[in-house]
């Protein structure tokens, strides 16, 4: 997740609003204490490939 914000240039707070992620959820992934399920890595594979479309 980290990778994509950041290719983004978005900081966390922006890619929560802009994504419409749980800023905690976000910031347990990113740390590692946390991976994310299924369709939220489907989430992030279409955010990652078009964001604009998102």
């Amino acid at each position: 997740m980290k990778v994509i914000r950041t290719g983004q240039k978005l900081t966390q707070a922006e890619f929560t609003a802009r994504y419409s992620f749980p800023i905690g959820t976000l910031r347990d992934i990113e740390r590692g204490r946390a991976k994310p399920g299924a369709s939220t890595r489907a989430y992030l594979l279409v955010i990652s490939k078009e964001p604009a479309a998102v």
